[in-house]
């Protein structure tokens, strides 16, 4: 049952005419406190079609609205006040939570159509720091709200394996590297003559001279350096797959930069075709003076291509292969700029599904307030922050539930699952400082609060036996400790919808919280086990929330062991 349209109806009803469904629907609030009703509506918009004050208004309305179906209406000041009945609500929304069980909040907005997500996108040779973390788990998570509303999302790995950063460590591995060190450790000793490398070239600049060089030679189809250049990325990729399996994260391709090396020339001819190409000072541009924008960099003096170059190809890549209704791309703040100029130089070329990319930033990770950066050597390891989290959470389970089975893939699903609801849960857009004893606290605004009270919901169905709803008369739970939590169970098609439209995963972290304080305090002031006529409509409403936190929680790409 729609209760928000049940308000509607009764609203428009006794309200002038010219305020239309839509507008009261527009208008329609939820109080923030439950002894404020379930619904308000504000009187101010009719204030001066009716000549009279806001809250007289609602008191004379108030008079005639026919209050079937609602426990009772009333005027607070210029709003009016719909409770709605407990009884008939909650049975609803319990039933219709364990009739759709996985499916509740489902939607066919997508038509099945396809969403290609750039997520992830890490440097090869360069080790996965809490710098990719966000882009990773963000567009995974995006990724499963819009599979919720039948949206089919295809995730791309958009490596960054070409430029003249491999030039630049083909130069410091033959400098100062050997085989078997490179075997031995690859990421971190391809990492340190990266470092190195931007280190000495300050005092010697003829480096960046040779580093060019080798991309150049690269970009060529030089056998050497596209041995060396292959060598790096193999020893990557299995590197990464390690921290990607450990986030439960997979990938429908994994197509880097160096995928669009032969689908530039098609980008470059339609460029010069479209008279849109100028020459600048030996490069090749497009010009975006008009935007107020510099130039796009299409061809170095060298001939070498640039990022833009390959992010058109891949554009037109995905347009054509997958024939997208949005095509995303999860990437840092910092790049607002190269994407404004990405979509403005496809529109500039006829493609009018530039329109239906949308860039998603999101903001920095700090530590102590600074910035991490690889250049610099300033890196926090994400598989060290991964093992340190699981390492606290072994240590608080230890304390809460010495005897727990399968401790260690418990640990692991903790330690892990805090980490990633913690960036979850701030808004994408924040930068935040990362400290992990906050991240991994059992109580708080954090994931081991909402994976421990799944598992405090699971325990007491344990307990209860096995229990048939399907034959329960009423599964009615009118107990008011029981109501904010029951309202917060209906709400969740809304989050769901409410997240996949902005693409804001934290909506879903924020919500989860919200639902799990909810139950818990019900929990903290019920009897739920006592043996009585409401025993099994309490553990309907039970099971419903455990429901909805695990699915919650798996949209936020978030495991629900189910003891901790």
């Amino acid at each position: 049952m729609d209760f928000k349209k049940q308000v509607v109806d009764a609203l428009v009803k006794v309200l002038p005419e010219e305020i239309t469904e839509e507008q009261v629907t527009n208008l329609i609030e939820k109080p923030k406190t439950s002894d404020l009703g379930d619904y308000a509506f504000p009187t101010f918009i009719l204030a001066k079609t009716l000549h009279k004050a806001p809250n007289m208004i609602a008191e004379e309305l108030v008079g005639k609205i026919d209050t079937t179906g609602f426990e009772k209406v009333v005027n607070t000041g210029a709003y009016i006040n719909f409770f709605l009945d407990k009884e008939a609500f909650s049975k609803d929304v319990i039933n219709e939570v364990l009739t759709e069980q996985t499916n509740y909040g489902n939607a066919d907005q997508g038509k099945g159509r396809n969403v290609p997500i750039d997520m992830s996108s890490p440097n090869i040779a360069k080790p996965m720091s809490m710098g990719h973390l966000r882009s990773t788990v963000i567009g995974n998570s995006i990724a499963k709200i819009i599979s919720k509303l039948n949206y089919n999302p295809v995730k791309i790995n958009h490596l960054g394996d070409w430029g003249t950063q491999f030039g630049k460590l083909i130069v410091g591995y033959k400098l100062w590297g050997s085989v078997e060190e490179v075997e031995a450790d690859p990421i971190n000793n391809l990492l340190k003559y990266y470092v190195r490398f931007h280190k000495e070239a300050e005092e010697k600049p003829e480096l960046d001279d040779e580093a060019r060089a080798w991309f150049k030679k690269m970009e060529d189809g030089d056998k050497e350096a596209l041995a060396l250049w292959t060598w790096f990325k193999e020893l990557s990729l299995k590197e990464f797959q390690i921290i990607y399996d450990r986030l439960d994260v997979q990938f429908d391709h994994f197509t880097g930069e160096s995928f669009y090396n032969d689908k530039m020339d098609a980008i470059v001819d339609t460029l010069e075709e479209k008279g849109l190409l100028k020459e600048s000072r030996g490069a090749e541009i497009v010009d975006l003076s008009e935007y107020d924008l510099s130039p796009a960099l299409i061809k170095k003096t060298d001939g070498a291509t640039l990022y833009i170059t390959r992010d058109l190809a891949a554009a037109k890549y995905r347009k054509d292969t997958f024939d997208f209704v949005k095509s995303l791309y999860v990437v840092g703040s910092e790049q607002a700029e190269h994407f404004t100029k990405l979509k403005i130089v496809l529109k500039k070329m006829g493609y009018d599904w530039s329109d239906d990319i949308d860039y998603i930033p999101f903001g920095l990770i700090t530590t102590g307030g600074k910035k991490l950066s690889t250049r610099s050597g300033r890196v926090i390891l994400l598989e060290n922050v991964l093992n340190d989290a699981v390492d606290l959470a072994k240590k608080q389970i230890e304390e809460k539930n010495p005897d727990l089975k399968n401790k260690d893939a418990v640990a692991e699903a903790v330690g892990v699952g805090a980490v990633v609801f913690h960036d979850l849960k701030n808004d994408r857009r924040d930068s935040f400082d990362f400290n992990l004893e906050e991240v991994v606290r059992f109580e708080g605004e954090t994931g081991p609060y909402v994976q421990y009270t799944n598992a405090r919901a699971l325990s007491i169905l344990r307990k209860a036996g096995d229990v048939d709803y399907k034959d329960a008369e009423n599964l009615a739970v009118t107990d008011p400790e029981a109501w904010d939590t029951i309202k917060m169970l209906q709400n969740f098609p809304d989050v769901v919808k409410r997240a996949a439209k902005d693409y804001e995963p934290s909506v879903v972290a924020k919500y989860v919280l919200k639902l799990a304080k909810s139950f818990n305090q019900y929990y903290a002031h019920s009897k739920i086990l006592a043996d009585d006529e409401g025993l099994k409509a309490r553990l309907a409403l039970v099971k419903s929330v455990s429901i909805v936190l695990q699915m919650s929680l798996g949209l936020l790409g978030v495991k629900a062991p189910e003891e901790m």
